[in-house]
């Protein structure tokens, strides 16, 4: 199923201001991966970011999110959170921001 392109926009807008974005069809979705490395995305109708495993459980506990099970048991370090966030800018920019702390911190891509 297509990523749902309210969701998709949502991400760009809070990725707009970087020039290390690209595209790739993943999961059945859209993924975002910045610095050679996935990022976020949209499956459906459900935003998809990775958070890393440390911050994992913190997120899960946030409003909106819960474990990705796209391949029908949790991907640690990775959360679907619910569509209705993609409306509030802040919140995905907050979510997109957490993404890519995680993928700051992996090593560089050649």
């Amino acid at each position: 199923m297509a990523a749902d392109e309210k969701l998709t926009a949502a991400l760009h807008a809070a990725l707009a201001r970087r020039t290390d974005v690209v595209e790739k069809k993943m999961f059945g979705g859209l993924t975002l991966m910045v610095a050679g490395h996935m990022c976020c995305g949209a499956i459906a109708n459900d935003l998809m970011f990775r958070v890393g495993p440390e911050r994992y459980a913190a997120c899960l506990k946030e409003r909106h999110a819960r474990p990705m099970d796209f391949t029908g048991k949790p991907i640690k370090g990775m959360v679907f959170v619910a569509p209705e966030v993609a409306a509030k800018p802040k919140e995905v920019a907050k979510w997109v921001d957490w993404s890519l702390q995680f993928v700051a911190s992996l090593p560089v891509r050649t």
